[in-house]
């Protein structure tokens, strides 16, 4: 019987690595695809007032949103003091620079878009119900102001007969 010998140690083969950007990008396509963007982090409490005739938006994506609600935390920036917080993006806007940040809000917002979704670019107050109507025409004023004349109130859908029997 013949016997086999080992005349050296024998090394392992190189790691091939010609298919490692493929799995990079796949694992890079998957994750991007299951994972959703970031959303704002609202920091003022509101409940939308409720509505017996509403219309979706068609594009959410060409939609600005502004907040109104009272503040979750006390260390929130506020119109009058401690009253209405506003909140544009992630940041609430102190009551002394109110109409430069509304200005710098839109301004952004419009730049961010093409120049045929500007033309369609929708500027969303979610409000409170209990917010007075004045704060809200503080902002409504400020945006047409600077030419932003497509304006939404968020609501939520109210029974028809609810409605009517509340009037």
């Amino acid at each position: 019987m013949a016997r086999f010998k080992k005349d050296k140690k024998r090394e392992l083969p190189a790691l091939g690595t010609g298919s490692m950007a493929d799995i990079v990008f796949m694992f890079l396509f998957f994750f991007m695809v299951i994972s959703n963007m970031r959303e704002t982090d609202v920091k003022v409490k509101f409940i939308v007032p409720g509505a017996s005739e509403i219309q979706k938006l068609e594009k959410k994506s060409l939609v600005a949103t502004i907040y109104m609600g009272m503040p979750k935390s006390e260390n929130e920036n506020t119109l009058p003091p401690g009253k209405v917080s506003v909140q544009l993006n992630d940041q609430t806007i102190k009551q002394e620079n109110f109409v430069r940040d509304v200005r710098d809000f839109i301004a952004v917002e419009k730049e961010s878009r093409s120049d045929e979704d500007r033309q369609k670019l929708t500027f969303s107050i979610k409000a409170d119900q209990d917010i007075q109507m004045r704060y809200i025409n503080l902002i409504k004023n400020e945006l047409r102001t600077n030419n932003a004349l497509k304006i939404n109130y968020a609501t939520t859908k109210r029974e028809r007969k609810q409605a009517e029997s509340k009037e």
